[in-house]
């Protein structure tokens, strides 16, 4: 069940062909569980790929066109809602979308969107495929989990570009991140509960997920990432953090590099603090909100790059000016930060925190999305409502994750030793769904 900025829930299941067109299944949610639908959303259109991209290393440019969006309401409440904020915010040709008083349909499908009219009511919806500019396919072997088995499976991802965390920017934003990854209906991540449920699923018959017990929260330990994490504005990244539950201090080590296997390391920054106790989020359901506070920090710098920017810095602005040297780490807590680098200290941040466990029953701790301009959540009203890619604890990292987890390097090799984490050629794009449902 993924979360986007709002919040909105959701599930997806995109289909491409070989001729081009694809047609996409958005299924939303009431809940942060998925066993509520709201409405569903059906999308067809037609994909180009372009060129590699010169802003995001490894991924692939793309222009698409929609054809035309229709959408399926799965409640009485679903429809007026949908019905109330495009005939209020739409234009001329969608006041009409739903006359007052029109009674719900259950599988009626209505279209919000039709190239071949010129007819388009889905900005109310705060909807966009901009995610289909910035495309990415990963592949990677994962180990045969049952002990008598030796050996590994095929896995196969698609990363979509990032959705803009401010609503009023997402109908235009072109996206420089990644969501979190698509898994491929026949070459899937094992075991995955959802996979199924999800590919099998159509717009009159939204996926309801299995139901989870909630979990209380629990940061104490460390967690670090599972992979090369790719932020907007040509970020690459690993994070590590060990929380300290009985005095609520914690800290933390963010090492960036230049490259999208997260191989050319070009900085690296340590950084502790104190957070406050959490409290249910009234906004997300599911979070707990907290208030982060980074008093100290450290800087090391990793290439000669990133050593002349720290040594052409203005005195008193990052450290001791003109001292930088690869590899040498400098505290930047008595120049309250680095300017070159966008840090201040102290600072304050307001967050937005989940634990979880996935299939394998492993603990997954999720921290808010930044803000996609760059920005800090410095207050209240720019805490989260969305999350980055999952830490997993240190403790419940099995082998598997510790063959190619490092904080200096991480790259997944397959099962003779080849690293894997390379993009692929076009044609394995076409592999999302098992299912083509049509709809004229």
């Amino acid at each position: 069940c993924e979360v986007r900025p709002g919040p909105e829930f959701l599930t997806r299941s995109y289909l491409f062909y070989s001729n081009r067109l694809f047609k996409a299944l958005q299924f939303y949610y009431w809940d942060p569980s998925c066993r509520d639908p709201s409405y569903s959303l059906v999308i067809k259109g037609k994909l180009r790929l372009r060129q590699a991209s010169w802003i995001t290393r490894g991924a692939t440019e793309a222009d698409y066109h929609l054809h035309k969006v229709g959408i399926v309401f799965h409640s009485p409440r679903a429809m007026r809602e949908v019905a109330s904020w495009i005939n209020q915010t739409s234009g001329e040709g969608c006041r009409g979308f739903l006359p007052p008083g029109r009674s719900w349909a259950p599988g009626a499908l209505y279209e919000v969107l039709s190239a071949k009219t010129e007819r388009d009511c889905t900005a109310a919806l705060g909807f966009a495929m901009h995610e289909l500019s910035l495309v990415r396919v990963e592949r990677h072997f994962q180990p045969l989990l049952q002990p008598q088995q030796s050996g590994s499976r095929l896995v196969e991802e698609l990363y979509l570009g990032d959705i803009h965390t401010d609503w009023g920017e997402r109908l235009h934003y072109r996206p420089t991140g990644y969501q979190r990854p698509m898994q491929s209906a026949l070459h899937h991540a094992h075991p995955c509960p959802a996979c199924g449920l999800i590919s099998r699923a159509d717009e009159h018959h939204p996926p309801i997920l299995p139901a989870r017990a909630p979990r209380p929260m629990q940061l104490s330990g460390s967690w670090v990432s599972t992979h090369c994490e790719v932020r907007p504005a040509v970020l690459f990244l690993t994070r590590y953090f060990t929380f300290h539950g009985n005095n609520h201090t914690w800290e933390g080590r963010y090492y960036h590099y230049s490259d999208p296997l997260c191989r050319q390391p070009t900085f690296t920054i340590y950084a502790s603090g104190h957070y406050t106790q959490g409290i249910p989020s009234s906004k997300v359901r599911g979070g707990t909100e907290l208030a982060f506070k980074v008093t100290q920090a450290r800087v090391t710098p990793m290439d000669q790059v990133t050593v002349a920017m720290l040594n052409s810095s203005a005195a008193g602005s990052c450290g001791l000016a003109g001292s930088w040297s690869a590899g040498g780490e400098q505290d930047i807590t008595p120049t309250n930060g680095c300017l070159a680098l966008g840090i201040k200290l102290p600072h304050t941040e307001y967050e937005l925190f989940k634990t979880e466990q996935d299939t394998q029953e492993r603990s997954l701790l999720y921290i808010g999305e930044r803000p996609t301009d760059g920005s800090s959540p410095d207050s209240p009203e720019k805490r989260p409502t969305s999350y980055q890619a999952p830490l997993i604890q240190c403790a419940a990292a099995s082998e598997e994750f510790s063959n190619y987890i490092s904080l200096k390097y991480v790259g997944r090799k397959d099962a003779n030793g080849i690293e894997a984490l390379k993009p692929l050629p076009v044609a394995f794009l076409l592999f999302i769904a098992l299912l083509f449902l049509r709809w004229d």
